[in-house]
């Protein structure tokens, strides 16, 4: 599977799953356009991407497709906190 596939098959799972789950409903399209691609690699014949989209929630999302078993995992995360953390604090 190559890259535009596996990522169209990614923000499928994602619009599908955020339009069953999601509270706004009826304020978002759930096509593609509003759903991105926060980081992806592929390594032999497997590949990993994190996801997110336009919805204000918190929420992140993982889909991992292993290619030995043609297989895909799909998680999702909703972020609970972000703290700042500055450089200097974290010296010796």
């Amino acid at each position: 599977m190559n890259e535009q596939e596996f990522l169209s098959k990614c923000k499928l799972l994602v619009g599908n799953y955020a339009e069953q789950h999601t509270e706004a409903k009826d304020d978002f399209d759930f096509g593609s356009e509003m759903i991105y691609v926060v980081w992806y690699a592929k390594t032999l014949q497997n590949s990993k991407a994190l996801l997110s989209t336009e919805i204000a929630d918190g929420m992140y999302y993982e889909v991992t497709y292993n290619g030995d078993k043609n297989e895909f995992y799909f998680d999702a995360y909703k972020k609970s906190e972000n703290i700042l953390i500055p450089g200097g604090e974290l010296n010796d």
